[in-house]
């Protein structure tokens, strides 16, 4: 149980950092492209772990990233899932609020448990209902009159999916490797594709990171370096699902980071949507017997 409860408490450190680095995502690409921004911040995110894996393993850590062919597949399924969820989310966050972004962005609440259903890995009923209320909550905080969503909460929604594809696939390998040498070869496939990428269909200028240095620091060195890597450290004991409800809570902090930061304002009903997605964080991990308990946290 001690395992558990350090893994779940990585996991809420991931989900505070990663909420208020909606803000410096944000802020960074008032000067640079998505594409361009996700690189070089998961490109600086890869060089922070490695600089501490070399720190902490100086000889069996950089032989063991270097070797394994399986950790380097494992390392490439998940950059890979990693640069399609990061880049349609960057993407969305031009056309929508940090806050929507947050919350909408934690929806991978709801896909994980349809993703465990499609691999006959069934969810506990608190589980499921804590995802269908935080389901309602994104309707009160995005849905617009008309049942219509903008452009930027559709990409974040389709992030979502991919943010979800990518805790299953963190669930099955986070176990099989050390969690920094699994950090360090997504961040670099991901940064590697991005950065590629921009290169062919953004303008990317050098003086164009200059104003940006704060938001890629955050974001590169505390947000991938740091806050990814906490979750795969985290994910080692959780399953996709209880990990996905622990980290939904980033929406908490993006939304604190929003208003604090951005001066961004809510509506009553926005707000309301806020609570709901809060009190279904809180109702999927509630207690229901000790049996019941041990079945969802395994």
């Amino acid at each position: 149980m001690e395992g558990r409860s350090k893994g779940n408490l990585l996991l809420l450190l991931a989900a505070a950092i990663w909420g208020f680095a909606f803000v410096a995502q944000r802020e960074g690409m008032v000067h640079l492209g998505p594409l361009a921004f996700n690189g070089i911040r998961f490109l600086l995110g890869a060089f922070t772990v490695l600089v501490f894996v070399m720190l902490t393993q100086p000889l069996t850590g950089l032989k063991q990233v270097l070797s394994e062919k399986l950790l380097l597949i494992h390392g490439f399924m998940a950059g890979l899932v990693l640069f399609f969820a990061s880049s349609f989310q960057q993407l969305g966050m031009i056309y929508t609020t940090a806050g929507n972004a947050g919350f909408i962005t934690s929806l991978y609440v709801l896909f994980v448990p349809v993703i465990g259903l499609m691999r006959n890995q069934p969810s506990g009923k608190l589980v499921w209902a804590g995802a269908l209320l935080a389901a309602f909550g994104l309707y009160l905080l995005s849905v617009k009159d008309g049942f219509a969503m903008q452009t930027g909460d559709l990409l974040v929604l389709i992030s979502a999916v991919f943010w979800a594809f990518h805790l299953v696939i963190l669930a099955y390998i986070a176990p099989l490797h050390d969690f920094r040498h699994i950090a360090f070869y997504q961040f670099l496939v991901t940064g590697t594709i991005s950065l590629f990428l921009a290169s062919l269909f953004e303008d990317v200028r050098f003086e164009a990171f200059k104003p940006a240095w704060l938001p890629i620091l955050y974001t590169g060195i505390l947000s991938a370096g740091l806050g990814f890597t906490l979750q795969i450290a985290g994910q080692r004991k959780a399953r996709a699902d209880h990990a996905a409800l622990i980290l939904s809570l980033e929406a908490v902090f993006a939304l604190a980071g929003g208003y604090l930061i951005l001066h961004e304002s809510m509506t009553p009903k926005q707000l309301a949507g806020a609570a709901f997605m809060l009190a279904a964080s809180v109702i999927a991990q509630w207690p229901a017997g000790k049996n019941k308990t041990k079945k969802l946290l395994q």
